[in-house]
């Protein structure tokens, strides 16, 4: 008897009767043989409309009560969930991110795990029933507090569980069949990858695949879980992603050994550019800039520092989370005096799309052909980026999707058939 934890998102579980087929589905795998863990997230939009409602309340609502006050979204879900399969006659449990034994850090909003001690869920799991547990959350050892891991966070419950119980694979659950090679609400000829190696699906997320968190999927790498990504509206075969350590590349005949290996066109539309014009160019003042930026706790993404003007001034310019835009400009007009800059400009969105896959770097055509097919669209790229396996643009917003075709079918990556969407948000 194998032990496989499944995680089922918003789309998922947003209503009764989606709460209904997701409980059949749960209790089919049960009766295959297997033994369950089910981790899920807030129904539907249940975490924007918490998040509404505080903003309704508290122009700065202090961060512990938010944690408790999004926490409570999963708690429902679990709960309902639970009470599903008790209706098709199965024993249920359901357990919130503390119950489950999620120890986080004290931090409130993106608390990141820090150890992981499921034992009433083994004792649960052990005595016959299906374990529910509360995605996104855990209990913070130092502060005794609730924590939320950030939005995402329930796929990196699941993959912490499924690595701490030792689970045959943690199986993803979303509205789309799997990873495709773009985004199928933006390129309806997307394929549907069979195996993604953790690397390729690391780069991936990080460029904003969002059908797994990026966090998900590093733990998955470090910890060797095998995930299974696909659709709760369908019963069709998903998307393995394989830890590196069993990562194989299967050429068709005649293909050369080396070459690159396109996986895919990621995109995400969440980002702002910031752009401090007039740094005097002086050892340490980008180190000074981050720093500011990092203690505000805001992660940055793409970065380009332009040459200096007569070796007087430069420009620093980049990517951050389009939320923290506010946030940033205000810590560094706070320091403007110490650190020199002349004026600050935000973008509160642009696009970025990245191309994916093992081998770009030394293989220059990649780059050539990525180039070429944003040329021929007519879209002008603002920054730059790349990694062994990644090459990333920054553009305007409204021309994202016609990027996002435009490599797609630059690089062959069209299928035939429509790629098919379920509900709409991709988890």
């Amino acid at each position: 008897m194998s032990l496989i934890v499944q995680k089922y998102g918003g789309s998922s579980v947003q209503d009764a009767e989606s709460i209904k087929r997701v409980a059949r589905r749960i209790v089919d795998t049960k009766n295959a043989g297997h033994q369950v863990v089910v981790v899920v997230s807030a129904m539907g939009d249940t975490t924007d409309d918490l998040l509404d409602l505080a903003a309704d309340i508290s122009e700065q609502p202090p961060l512990r009560e938010m944690d408790i006050l999004l926490s409570s979204g999963e708690r429902m879900s679990m709960a309902l969930l639970a009470m599903a399969i008790h209706e098709l006659g199965e024993p249920a449990q359901s357990f919130t991110g503390s119950q489950a034994g999620m120890i986080t850090e004290p931090h409130h909003g993106r608390a990141r795990i820090i150890e992981v001690s499921p034992t009433r869920i083994k004792e649960s799991v052990d005595a016959g029933h299906i374990s529910i547990v509360a995605g996104f959350q855990g209990m913070s050892r130092e502060s005794k507090d609730i924590t939320t891991m950030g939005r995402g966070g329930s796929d990196t419950t699941a993959v912490a569980l499924a690595a701490a119980l030792d689970a045959a694979v943690c199986e993803i659950y979303s509205d789309v069949d799997g990873v495709f090679t773009a985004d199928p609400r933006v390129v309806k000829s997307a394929r549907k990858l069979d195996v993604v190696s953790s690397e390729d699906m690391l780069e991936m997320a990080a460029a904003g695949t969002k059908v797994l968190h990026l966090r998900s999927v590093e733990y998955a790498r470090r910890f060797g879980v095998k995930l299974h990504v696909r659709s709760s509206f369908s019963d069709t075969e998903g998307t393995w992603v394989i830890p590196d350590e069993k990562d194989k590349v299967t050429l068709k005949e005649g293909d050369p050994l080396e070459q690159p290996i396109i996986t895919g066109v990621s995109h995400d539309a969440s980002e702002g550019k910031l752009t401090i014009t007039g740094v005097p160019d002086v050892p340490g003042k980008a180190a000074e800039i981050f720093n500011h930026i990092a203690g505000a706790g805001i992660n940055i993404d793409m970065i380009v520092q332009d040459v200096s003007v007569e070796h007087q001034t430069t420009n620093i310019s980049f990517t951050l989370p389009g939320s923290d835009g506010d946030k940033a400009q205000r810590i560094l007009l706070e320091n403007k005096e110490a650190i020199g800059f002349q004026e600050l400009s935000f973008v509160p969105q642009v696009g970025k799309v990245s191309l994916v896959g093992g081998g770009m770097r030394n293989h220059p055509g990649v780059s050539a052909k990525f180039f070429t097919a944003l040329r021929d669209a007519g879209i002008n790229i603002g920054l730059i980026s790349t990694s062994e396996i990644r090459v990333s643009v920054i553009t305007d917003i409204e021309l994202l999707d016609k990027a996002v075709a435009a490599i797609h079918t630059a690089f062959g990556l069209d299928s035939d058939e429509e790629a098919k969407v379920y509900a709409g948000t991709g988890r």
